[in-house]
């Protein structure tokens, strides 16, 4: 796959798009029937749609680009030895935000990034409940698409000062987010929050709803890559705490702290000094 031919990436993410769209429906047919739900072995809960949908889309992928590997939060774990040498490969989260699909609450999404060079070049993400689509590849800009509605562009919003509006986790809450909140409160005046399950929380700051998606706690690479190709294609940055560029295909598959941040030049991590994590 030439992901220098801007053709061909534009024709790949609406191919990717319309994978999410059916591991959506997938998912749904399974949600709202009922289901099973079992615990891994790292504590995290998994359910009968997560494997549905994983299935689904390893298929359609190997289809779609039968030469790239295909790393999905349900595989088997792909040693480190073996995936260190791909120089592309599909990173996929088939059902992100399975504690809000337990819960009935729809903030859950599908999660597919194509990652070369330890970026992510393309990314979609698909929220089922809402039939909400976003969508970027790299150097194409991003999108959102709702239902049957004509695609729009989107762009984060730049930060000039004043109470700056905050997106977190809605099942993820710690201490060290209230530290951080704090913080912001002390400088600013104030802050908005807004509570919101899954990889959607970066989508909200990709569309410019929201400044700043703090996430002080654990994440797996397959959560964010999506997201993130369609927040940097908007215009913002998914960094660690110190700032730097989030890097995939590292040794653990786990991320590090993240700052998800639209446009501006203030720099958000500084309220995580003297936060322990």
């Amino acid at each position: 796959m030439d992901i220098s031919d801007p053709g061909l990436m534009e024709d790949t993410a609406a191919a990717v798009t319309g994978i999410a769209r059916k591991a959506g429906a997938r998912i749904l047919e399974v949600y709202h029937r009922g289901f099973d739900v079992h615990t891994k072995q790292d504590g995290s809960p998994v359910t009968t749609a997560d494997q549905a949908a994983h299935e689904l889309i390893i298929a359609e992928l190997n289809r779609l680009a039968p030469d790239v590997p295909v790393l999905s939060e349900e595989s088997r774990p792909a040693v480190f030895d073996e995936r260190h040498s791909w120089s592309r490969y599909w990173l996929i989260d088939p059902l992100d935000g399975t504690k809000e699909f337990i819960s009935r609450r729809g903030e859950f999404t599908v999660n597919i990034a194509l990652i070369s060079a330890r970026q992510p070049v393309l990314g979609v993400v698909y929220t089922p409940v809402q039939e909400l689509a976003h969508w970027a590849w790299v150097d194409g800009g991003a999108f959102r698409q709702a239902g049957t509605e004509q695609p729009q562009a989107i762009q984060v919003r730049e930060y000039d000062g004043g109470v700056p509006t905050v997106v977190a986790s809605r099942s993820h809450g710690t201490g060290n987010l209230e530290k951080f909140l704090a913080s912001v409160n002390q400088e600013y005046g104030g802050y908005e929050l807004i509570s919101m399950g899954s990889a959607l929380k970066i989508c909200i700051v990709a569309e410019g709803r929201a400044d700043i998606y703090p996430r002080l706690g654990p994440t797996g690479e397959w959560d964010t890559a999506a997201a993130h190709c369609v927040l940097a294609e908007a215009g913002g940055r998914l960094t660690d705490r110190d700032g730097d560029a989030l890097l995939y295909n590292k040794e653990s598959i786990l991320n590090p702290w993240i700052m998800a941040s639209g446009g501006g030049s203030e720099n958000w991590c500084r309220h995580l000094d003297g936060i322990d994590g």
